[in-house]
């Protein structure tokens, strides 16, 4: 059974590193590793960007119903980002639309517990005031 579960979070793995690919090929520039607005968030991150410029979101599949959910998103750069995050699999449980202030200087972030129990597909898209707001995000199970 242990194997079965490996292969599945390989699967769901190389799906998600495919949709963050096409994510990122969409947005824009990246920071560098030190300017990163959301860092790495290690084996437990499902997504992970650590910069885009402007208004985008993303797209991707893989929780695992057994696991805690947490989603992080943070920004830079003066104004604010909008918020709108849908889960697939559980509308009912998706987090009302919130709105981060991002300073000028360092990054904000604001993580939301979603809880155990959520599976499928997720997304967010995010609304910046400018299009010069730098954010970031990371979508986390850990084990």
């Amino acid at each position: 059974m242990k194997q079965a579960h490996g292969r599945g979070k390989a699967a769901a793995f190389t799906t998600l590193t495919a949709a963050l690919m096409l994510t990122l090929a969409a947005g824009t520039a990246h920071a560098s590793a030190g300017d990163e607005i959301v860092g790495y968030p290690g084996p437990d991150g499902l997504i992970w960007i650590p910069e885009l410029t402007g208004s985008s979101g993303f797209v991707s599949g893989g929780l695992s119903p057994r696991l805690d959910t947490f989603i992080t998103f943070g920004c830079a750069g003066g104004g604010t980002i909008e918020v709108a995050f849908h889960l697939n699999e559980h509308p009912d449980r998706d987090p009302a639309p919130f709105t981060v202030d991002c300073p000028e200087g360092d990054p904000a972030r604001v993580t939301v517990p979603l809880g155990t129990g959520l599976q499928g597909g997720f997304g967010a898209s995010v609304t910046a005031s400018a299009p010069s707001i730098r954010w970031g995000a990371t979508v986390v199970q850990p084990e």
